[in-house]
């Protein structure tokens, strides 16, 4: 019994000092994560142009914007993403282009474009926050709207231009975050 023990131990000591080198699975890089984000600019400037219409109680040019916002996701190109930023970009863009939508169809409601906006701006958050932007954003606070439950919002300036209470209160909020 021993001796069985023993040899047990001196083949095992020798297969994993021999000179053969040890099968391994060798994988490539994903070259595929290594693409470069396309561009989601047209639908950053579909989205300012809302916020500053907003800012400006202005439904009608909200409306234009968001009508504008529904026609460039339609046209982001998918193509060059990887796997993972096609489904973020899915995953945001349905919820992103419904806002959207309902906004371009309520010209003459601007509380109700408010409420879309307010859920538009946290997608597009997230859209600025993998993508990219091109351009610096600054996310935006207000404490005040949805009756003291705040709400942020993508500003292409430092300053307030608040698109939730509008000519109101024109510079309630304050700078949350800059994006680069």
């Amino acid at each position: 019994m021993k001796n069985i023990l023993f040899l047990a131990a001196i083949v095992s000591f020798a297969a994993c000092n021999s000179n053969t080198p040890s099968k391994s699975i060798q994988t490539k890089p994903d070259t595929l994560d290594a693409k470069p984000s396309p561009s989601i600019k047209e639908i950053v400037t579909g989205y300012l142009s809302m916020k500053n219409a907003l800012a400006n109680d202005n439904g009608n040019e909200a409306a234009t914007a968001g009508n504008t916002m529904v026609s460039a996701f339609q046209k982001f190109d998918t193509s060059s993403l990887t796997t993972g930023q096609k489904k973020t970009y899915q995953d945001l863009e349905e919820d992103a282009r419904e806002h959207a939508e309902h906004i371009g169809k309520n010209a003459s409601n601007i509380p109700h474009q408010r409420e879309h906006f307010d859920m538009l701006s946290k997608d597009m958050y997230e859209l600025v926050k993998t993508f990219g932007s091109g351009q610096p954003l600054y996310q935006d606070y207000c404490p005040m709207y949805n009756d003291g439950k705040g709400a942020t919002w993508l500003s292409e300036i430092k300053e307030i231009k608040n698109p939730y209470l509008g000519e109101k209160m024109p510079t309630c909020g304050s700078v949350k975050e800059e994006l680069k």
